[in-house]
């Protein structure tokens, strides 16, 4: 059953009306923070936010390795949800920092199951943005009895087409930038680009990996941010922007752990539950297809493309929309309602 009724397509009103803080829920403090060790080599934090004793959700960030972001806890209103933020394996806030043994797809479903049974939850709605969909989708096609439903952004489905787009197909739409960021690369390496960053970045000097690094941060920063001004002070980070593109990198020469079409072939496990998908119409990181290819075969699915945004979160038009869905989330799960 097609879906293409739920699709939503707001009017394109760009406006200035409304900053982040006016449309986000207020900053608030974690009333629980720590790391839970997961392996030998790993330690990774989390943090709870909000109602102690509310309905849980747990915050997946993109990347991989990218980590929280400041303002992830403040999509949901605090006191109806107990906010759960995580940093992946190798991500800022966990230990050790951009470590990629043991760093795996596979590694990091299981602990956000570790961390679930550690923090007592019985099920979470899951909330994930860009390789943060990816990852909530492959939790609950692996967990479905343990998920409310879901809130996914910026959809990845890792396929090697979609991570292919970052490092080759932006160029469309960043051609400057693009030019900018493969200049570091000889002409022989520009054969393929992945193999040649993924040498650099974990070559010895510093001067070649820490170039490396900024280089694609830069690239990845410029793009996702369509409508806003990219915080490239990130760049000033040595040792997060290092790990973090690392990190990236060995999930993309690894096509990200699972097979092709993994996500999509196995959704049935997860199709009777509720799913709100919010998409930027002028994402270039991840396109639209993909959430339209998620939404189609999802029932108890609902899309909005969002007219006047790109990939970020700091969008003011995706931030609304992602607080939108937070709220009908609130009734439906207190309806206790199973399709949108």
């Amino acid at each position: 059953m097609e879906n293409v009724s739920k699709i939503q397509n707001p009017p394109m009103i760009y406006k200035r009306e409304k900053s982040l803080d006016q449309i986000l829920f207020p900053v608030i403090n974690p009333f629980k923070e720590d790391h839970l060790i997961v392996s030998d080599i790993h330690k990774i934090w989390y943090a709870k936010y909000g109602n102690p004793k509310g309905v849980p959700v747990l915050v997946v960030h993109g990347g991989p390795g990218f980590g929280c972001s400041p303002r992830d806890m403040r999509f949901f209103d605090p006191n109806f949800y107990r906010i759960i933020l995580f940093d992946q394996r190798g991500a800022p806030k966990s230990i050790p920092l951009g470590e990629v043994k043991e760093n795996n797809t596979h590694d990091l479903i299981n602990d956000i199951e570790k961390l679930r049974n550690y923090l007592g939850v019985d099920k979470w709605l899951v909330f994930g943005g860009s390789w943060g969909s990816a990852l909530s989708l492959l939790y609950g096609e692996n967990h479905p009895e343990r998920c409310l439903g879901f809130v996914l952004r910026g959809v990845f489905l890792s396929t090697e087409a979609e991570f292919k787009q970052v490092w080759y197909g932006m160029r469309d739409h960043y051609p400057e930038v693009w030019e900018e960021y493969i200049s570091i690369l000889s002409e022989n390496e520009r054969n393929d680009i992945i193999t040649a960053f993924q040498k650099r970045l974990w070559d010895p000097n510093p001067a070649v990996h820490m170039q490396a690094a900024q280089a694609f941060m830069k690239y990845d920063v410029i793009c996702a941010h369509a409508m806003e001004k990219p915080p490239l002070d990130i760049l000033n980070k040595e040792d997060t922007t290092l790990a973090c593109v690392r990190i990236f990198t060995h999930y993309c020469v690894n096509n990200f752990f699972i097979k092709e079409d993994q996500i999509i072939n196995n959704l049935d496990k997860i199709t009777s539950l509720p799913a709100i998908i919010v998409h930027g119409r002028f994402d270039v990181i991840t396109r639209p297809q993909a959430a339209y290819n998620l939404h189609k075969k999802w029932p108890n699915s609902e899309l909005i493309f969002v007219q006047d945004a790109g990939h970020s979160t700091a969008e003011p038009a995706i931030a609304k929309s992602l607080v939108n869905a937070t709220e009908k989330m609130k009734v439906l799960i207190e309806k206790n309602k199973i399709i949108l």
